[in-house]
């Protein structure tokens, strides 16, 4: 079994890759390997897009990768791979997001991502550790409970137009979604590699889950 994290030059992956390679060989989950190959992406058993920056940059980064799209749509939509989002590799998942411009999203979970509209005393960039609030079990949800901590870095977020698909948010003086999920899709602004010991069980749920 081989789990792909994309690189197409958004971000420090070695966080993410060590953590991920570190679940794996605890729970027996297979090989982690970091690639910008269409071809390698195509055939991977699990698919990880992480992303740090502005939606749209990101968006353009991927899609200069020719190739790694339509690999990872054919692999995750024809084959069922399982898929996780990470921030901005979240966020893409919506059907538009309107940082700094409309840019079109992979419209893998109906929505939009929008500016954070902070309550009182809270400022923008929603910085450091929140509370997960759980909407719906799921798989990659074992063993998390509402109250465990992760930890966020975003100016924008991801509302959904099914309540469905949220399955879990943070109160930051309005509803900030946390996860999603769809079929065999999930994805979190959270930064999972950083959110230390609930962050590595979300991976290691991840890596053992058969959508």
């Amino acid at each position: 079994m081989t789990t792909v994290l994309i690189d197409y030059e958004s971000g420090n992956l070695h966080s993410a890759e060590k953590a991920f390679q570190r679940m794996a060989q605890e729970v027996g989950a297979g090989e982690v390997i970091v690639s910008s190959e269409p071809d390698v992406v195509a055939r991977a058993d699990r698919i990880v897009l992480p992303g740090d920056g502005a939606f749209p940059s990101c968006r353009q980064a991927l899609y200069d990768h020719r190739g790694i799209y339509e690999a990872m749509d054919e692999a995750v939509h024809r084959r069922g791979v399982p898929f996780m989002g990470i921030c901005i590799g979240m966020q893409m998942l919506a059907t538009r997001g309107m940082e700094y411009e409309e840019t079109a999203g992979f419209d893998w979970i109906g929505g939009e991502v929008v500016h954070i509209e902070p309550g009182a005393g809270k400022k923008v960039p929603h910085m450091g550790w929140n509370d997960l609030v759980i909407d719906h079990a799921h798989p990659v949800l074992d063993g998390i409970e509402t109250g465990d901590h992760a930890y966020f870095v975003h100016s924008y977020h991801f509302r959904v137009t099914d309540p469905a698909h949220r399955l879990a948010y943070c109160d930051y003086g309005e509803e900030i979604t946390a996860i999603v999920g769809r079929d065999n899709i999930v994805g979190t602004q959270f930064h999972p590699e950083k959110s230390q010991s609930n962050g590595l069980r979300l991976i290691a749920n991840f890596l053992g889950w058969t959508p």
